[in-house]
């Protein structure tokens, strides 16, 4: 694919296939449990799945099929999943919310849970992967394995766009010749970017860099003392912070962060992260 909403996409339709041929549920009822302060994409349908009022004013009606959820709360999936939940898409740490990491134990939490139900685990690591968190794949810190991994951003070293779906043979395999394709996915140029980006994460050692110096500027921030922070969190080189209320709309630090390349949606937070960790 080309853009990670596309990629998102992609996985929606192949949880759905996969729900419909593999585990039998009736056509047309498949649903895929999300999570409130989510960002994916910006999509019709992935838009139909968001709690931000602004990405969806004015694009209604929306696509069915999806309940959203409280991030990092396990009874609330739990009670959700039924014989029509197809699968579950989560965030392994939410970045468009300000680089939110869930409680210690969600990942395997969830995988346990996808498991017992039969429900396909998706991971949405546009963001996250391939680096940024001092792991190649964010979910790798709770050693957990998904479904169905989303990739792109990073993939296309900040470069060239390009975004794919990691999965076995029995979720691949749902797709036929002619149920899904793009008209400039896969391609040379877009393939040739990627494999040198995913060369130079292992040849230079970004990933294992990401994790030390992450360490080093996490504790470098920690001991800053200011009654304007609130919070400083993060995973690898993928840092967060949380402000005031009072002093964010005093200073528009929220603003003058986006002016700089350090943006967050909530008005409160600021975040940083690179194209490949550096």
């Amino acid at each position: 694919m080309n853009s990670g909403a596309e990629a998102v996409e992609t996985a929606i339709k192949a949880s759905r296939k996969w729900g419909y041929k593999i585990k039998g549920i009736p056509e047309g009822k498949a649903e895929i449990l999300t999570f409130s302060g989510n960002f994916h994409g910006r999509t019709t349908t992935i838009v139909s799945f968001s709690d931000d009022a602004q990405y969806r004013d004015g694009f209604g009606p929306f696509t069915p099929g999806f309940k959203i959820l409280p991030y990092g709360d396990l009874s609330a999936i739990e009670k959700a999943i039924g014989p029509n939940t197809a699968a579950v898409l989560v965030e392994p740490i939410q970045g468009e919310s300000g680089i939110v990491l869930p409680p210690a134990g969600y990942l395997r939490g969830i995988e346990e849970l996808c498991r017992r139900n039969r429900v396909l685990f998706v991971c949405d690591e546009i963001q996250a992967g391939l680096g940024r968190t001092g792991k190649l794949f964010a979910f790798q810190h709770e050693g957990v394995r998904p479904d169905v991994v989303i990739v792109g951003k990073a993939l296309g070293g900040g470069f060239y766009p390009i975004s794919g779906i990691l999965a076995d043979d029995d979720v691949m395999q749902v797709f036929h010749p002619g149920d899904h394709g793009s008209t400039f996915g896969g391609n040379p140029m877009a393939c040739a970017v990627a494999r040198e980006a995913l060369k130079v994460l292992v040849e230079e050692k970004m990933i294992e860099n990401s994790a030390v110096e992450g360490e080093y500027f996490l504790a470098r921030l920690r001991t800053l003392r200011s009654r304007h922070i609130k919070e400083v969190r993060g995973k690898g080189l993928w840092i967060g912070s949380s402000w005031s209320p009072r002093r964010a709309a005093r200073e528009g630090s929220a603003k003058r962060s986006r002016r700089r390349g350090s943006s967050a949606r909530r008005p409160t937070s600021t975040r940083s992260g690179s194209p490949l960790p550096s």
